[in-house]
Protein backbone atom coordinates (compact mmCIF):
# COMPACT_ATOMS: atom_id res chain seq x y z
CA UNK A 1 0.00 0.00 0.00
CA UNK A 2 1.38 3.39 -0.60
CA UNK A 3 2.24 5.77 2.00
CA UNK A 4 0.47 8.08 3.87
CA UNK A 5 1.68 11.07 2.13
CA UNK A 6 -0.78 11.02 -0.83
CA UNK A 7 0.35 14.39 -2.64
CA UNK A 8 3.23 15.09 -0.76
CA UNK A 9 6.48 14.81 -2.52
CA UNK A 10 9.15 12.85 -0.31
CA UNK A 11 5.62 10.86 0.96
CA UNK A 12 5.37 9.57 -2.86
CA UNK A 13 8.75 8.86 -3.45
CA UNK A 14 9.08 6.81 0.12
CA UNK A 15 5.47 5.29 -0.06
CA UNK A 16 5.50 2.14 -2.15
CA UNK A 17 6.20 -0.46 -0.73
CA UNK A 18 10.82 -1.11 -0.93
CA UNK A 19 10.46 2.33 -1.90
CA UNK A 20 12.88 5.13 -0.89
CA UNK A 21 13.07 8.80 0.75
CA UNK A 22 16.12 8.97 -2.68
CA UNK A 23 13.53 10.97 -4.76
CA UNK A 24 12.78 13.75 -2.30
CA UNK A 25 15.81 15.12 -3.72
CA UNK A 26 14.68 16.02 -6.52
CA UNK A 27 12.70 18.73 -5.16
CA UNK A 28 13.06 21.22 -3.05
CA UNK A 29 9.30 21.83 -2.34
CA UNK A 30 8.25 21.21 1.29
CA UNK A 31 5.98 18.79 2.20
CA UNK A 32 2.58 19.74 2.29
CA UNK A 33 0.57 19.84 5.36
CA UNK A 34 -2.23 17.92 6.57
CA UNK A 35 -5.88 18.88 8.33
CA UNK A 36 -7.69 16.16 8.33
CA UNK A 37 -7.40 15.34 12.68
CA UNK A 38 -10.28 17.50 13.17
CA UNK A 39 -8.73 19.18 16.03
CA UNK A 40 -5.71 22.21 16.08
CA UNK A 41 -4.07 19.74 18.20
CA UNK A 42 -4.23 16.51 16.06
CA UNK A 43 -3.61 18.59 12.81
CA UNK A 44 -0.12 19.90 15.11
CA UNK A 45 1.16 16.32 15.59
CA UNK A 46 0.85 15.36 12.29
CA UNK A 47 3.41 17.54 10.93
CA UNK A 48 5.35 14.88 11.91
CA UNK A 49 4.21 11.91 9.73
CA UNK A 50 5.00 8.52 9.38
CA UNK A 51 6.42 7.78 12.36
CA UNK A 52 8.30 4.93 13.14
CA UNK A 53 9.52 4.63 9.42
CA UNK A 54 10.27 7.75 7.11
CA UNK A 55 9.60 9.95 10.06
CA UNK A 56 8.39 13.38 7.36
CA UNK A 57 9.14 16.06 9.09
CA UNK A 58 6.86 18.89 7.78
CA UNK A 59 8.09 21.20 10.21
CA UNK A 60 11.94 21.02 8.75
CA UNK A 61 12.52 25.02 9.30
CA UNK A 62 11.05 28.29 11.05
CA UNK A 63 9.57 29.34 8.06
CA UNK A 64 7.36 25.68 8.30
CA UNK A 65 6.12 26.32 11.14
CA UNK A 66 5.05 30.33 10.20
CA UNK A 67 3.17 28.30 6.99
CA UNK A 68 1.55 25.80 9.51
CA UNK A 69 0.37 29.03 11.76
CA UNK A 70 -1.01 30.50 8.69
CA UNK A 71 -2.58 27.59 6.66
CA UNK A 72 -4.10 26.30 9.96
CA UNK A 73 -5.59 29.45 10.67
CA UNK A 74 -4.34 30.34 13.54
CA UNK A 75 -2.25 33.55 11.94
CA UNK A 76 -3.02 35.73 9.41
CA UNK A 77 -2.38 34.59 5.70
CA UNK A 78 0.77 34.92 3.87
CA UNK A 79 1.31 38.60 2.92
CA UNK A 80 1.16 39.20 -0.78
CA UNK A 81 4.47 38.82 -2.73
CA UNK A 82 6.56 41.59 -4.31
CA UNK A 83 7.34 40.53 -7.81
CA UNK A 84 10.23 38.00 -8.15
CA UNK A 85 9.92 36.91 -4.46
CA UNK A 86 8.80 33.99 -2.73
CA UNK A 87 5.38 34.66 -0.27
CA UNK A 88 5.92 35.92 3.23
CA UNK A 89 4.29 34.76 6.41
CA UNK A 90 2.88 37.52 8.59
CA UNK A 91 4.33 35.44 11.92
CA UNK A 92 8.36 35.60 12.16
CA UNK A 93 9.54 32.72 14.19
CA UNK A 94 12.85 31.52 15.73
CA UNK A 95 15.66 28.47 15.58
CA UNK A 96 14.24 28.72 18.92
CA UNK A 97 10.39 29.07 18.55
CA UNK A 98 10.75 26.11 16.54
CA UNK A 99 12.55 23.71 19.13
CA UNK A 100 9.95 24.61 21.41
CA UNK A 101 6.97 24.17 19.19
CA UNK A 102 8.41 20.79 17.94
CA UNK A 103 9.04 19.84 22.19
CA UNK A 104 5.06 20.66 22.48
CA UNK A 105 4.41 18.65 19.30
CA UNK A 106 5.60 15.47 20.25
CA UNK A 107 4.71 15.88 24.21
CA UNK A 108 1.02 16.57 23.15
CA UNK A 109 1.42 13.25 20.54
CA UNK A 110 2.60 10.78 23.15
CA UNK A 111 -0.30 12.37 25.76
CA UNK A 112 -3.04 11.91 23.34
CA UNK A 113 -1.79 8.44 22.44
CA UNK A 114 -1.08 7.27 26.19
CA UNK A 115 -4.85 6.02 26.74
CA UNK A 116 -4.81 3.28 23.81
CA UNK A 117 -1.21 2.80 24.03
CA UNK A 118 -2.19 1.67 28.23
CA UNK A 119 0.82 3.91 29.34
CA UNK A 120 1.02 6.28 32.15
CA UNK A 121 1.44 9.99 31.16
CA UNK A 122 5.39 11.03 31.66
CA UNK A 123 5.04 14.12 34.12
CA UNK A 124 7.45 16.06 31.86
CA UNK A 125 4.84 15.74 29.10
CA UNK A 126 2.14 16.84 31.06
CA UNK A 127 4.45 19.74 32.46
CA UNK A 128 5.14 20.51 29.44
CA UNK A 129 1.76 20.73 27.80
CA UNK A 130 0.69 22.90 31.21
CA UNK A 131 3.54 25.78 30.84
CA UNK A 132 2.26 26.28 27.24
CA UNK A 133 -1.45 26.14 27.90
CA UNK A 134 -0.59 29.03 30.67
CA UNK A 135 0.86 31.58 28.99
CA UNK A 136 -1.51 34.15 26.84
CA UNK A 137 -3.83 32.55 23.67
CA UNK A 138 -4.89 33.54 20.74
CA UNK A 139 -7.76 35.65 20.93
CA UNK A 140 -10.42 36.57 17.87
CA UNK A 141 -10.74 39.50 16.01
CA UNK A 142 -13.45 41.07 14.40
CA UNK A 143 -12.57 42.68 10.90
CA UNK A 144 -14.50 44.15 8.59
CA UNK A 145 -14.21 44.42 4.81
CA UNK A 146 -17.18 45.82 2.71
CA UNK A 147 -18.97 45.44 0.18
CA UNK A 148 -17.93 41.56 1.60
CA UNK A 149 -18.96 42.00 5.27
CA UNK A 150 -17.57 41.14 8.45
CA UNK A 151 -15.16 38.12 8.79
CA UNK A 152 -13.83 36.64 12.03
CA UNK A 153 -10.15 36.13 11.99
CA UNK A 154 -7.49 34.75 14.62
CA UNK A 155 -5.80 37.35 15.71
CA UNK A 156 -2.92 38.73 18.30
CA UNK A 157 -2.29 41.81 19.53
CA UNK A 158 0.29 41.39 21.86
CA UNK A 159 4.48 40.88 21.16
CA UNK A 160 4.46 37.17 21.06
CA UNK A 161 1.99 35.59 18.61
CA UNK A 162 4.17 32.32 18.03
CA UNK A 163 3.92 31.64 22.09
CA UNK A 164 -0.19 32.75 21.37
CA UNK A 165 -0.28 29.97 18.86
CA UNK A 166 1.55 27.42 20.85
CA UNK A 167 -0.78 28.69 23.72
CA UNK A 168 -3.95 27.72 21.66
CA UNK A 169 -2.75 24.47 20.57
CA UNK A 170 -1.57 23.01 24.08
CA UNK A 171 -4.69 24.35 24.96
CA UNK A 172 -6.82 22.15 22.77
CA UNK A 173 -4.68 19.57 23.56
CA UNK A 174 -5.46 20.01 27.38
CA UNK A 175 -9.33 20.02 26.36
CA UNK A 176 -9.36 17.36 24.20
CA UNK A 177 -7.60 14.73 27.18
CA UNK A 178 -10.28 16.02 29.27
CA UNK A 179 -13.24 15.45 27.61
CA UNK A 180 -15.29 12.11 26.31
CA UNK A 181 -14.07 13.07 22.93
CA UNK A 182 -10.64 11.86 23.64
CA UNK A 183 -12.27 8.31 22.91
CA UNK A 184 -13.22 9.03 19.72
CA UNK A 185 -9.30 9.97 18.56
CA UNK A 186 -8.28 7.29 16.46
CA UNK A 187 -4.72 6.57 14.09
CA UNK A 188 -5.40 5.63 10.38
CA UNK A 189 -5.66 1.75 9.93
CA UNK A 190 -3.33 2.41 7.47
CA UNK A 191 -0.20 0.13 8.25
CA UNK A 192 1.77 2.83 6.93
CA UNK A 193 0.45 5.67 8.33
CA UNK A 194 0.39 7.29 11.48
CA UNK A 195 -2.31 10.52 11.15
CA UNK A 196 -5.02 10.52 14.11
CA UNK A 197 -7.98 11.90 13.56
CA UNK A 198 -11.26 12.47 15.86
CA UNK A 199 -14.05 10.28 14.23
CA UNK A 200 -16.99 12.71 14.65
CA UNK A 201 -18.87 10.22 11.94
CA UNK A 202 -22.42 8.89 12.70
CA UNK A 203 -21.49 5.22 13.54
CA UNK A 204 -18.16 5.87 14.71
CA UNK A 205 -17.04 3.44 12.23
CA UNK A 206 -14.25 6.12 10.70
CA UNK A 207 -11.06 3.85 9.56
CA UNK A 208 -9.08 6.45 7.46
CA UNK A 209 -7.59 9.80 8.10
CA UNK A 210 -9.52 10.78 5.09
CA UNK A 211 -11.23 8.73 1.98
CA UNK A 212 -9.37 11.26 -0.38
CA UNK A 213 -6.20 9.93 0.97
CA UNK A 214 -5.82 6.77 2.64
CA UNK A 215 -9.14 5.19 2.16
CA UNK A 216 -8.71 5.65 -2.13
CA UNK A 217 -5.58 3.39 -1.58
CA UNK A 218 -7.92 1.00 0.68
CA UNK A 219 -10.39 0.47 -2.28
CA UNK A 220 -7.41 0.55 -5.03
CA UNK A 221 -5.66 -2.12 -3.05
CA UNK A 222 -8.61 -4.18 -1.92
CA UNK A 223 -9.58 -4.00 -6.12
CA UNK A 224 -6.19 -5.32 -7.22
CA UNK A 225 -6.56 -8.26 -5.04
CA UNK A 226 -9.46 -9.82 -6.32
CA UNK A 227 -8.77 -8.92 -9.50
CA UNK A 228 -4.92 -11.45 -8.73
CA UNK A 229 -7.55 -13.29 -7.41
CA UNK A 230 -9.84 -14.09 -9.89
CA UNK A 231 -6.88 -14.16 -12.73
Amino acid sequence: MAGEQVGDTVGNAAGGAGGTAGGAAATDAPPAFVFVGGRPCLDFVATLGRRGSLELERLPDPESLARWFSESGLTPPHAPAATGTAPRTATRVTDADLERARGLRESAYRLIRAVPEDRTPEPADVALVNTFAAAPDLVPRLTWTPPGGPAAATGWTGGDAVGAALSTVARDTVTLLGSPLLARVKQCENPVCTLLFLDDSQARRRRWCSMERCGNLAKVAGYRSRSARRA
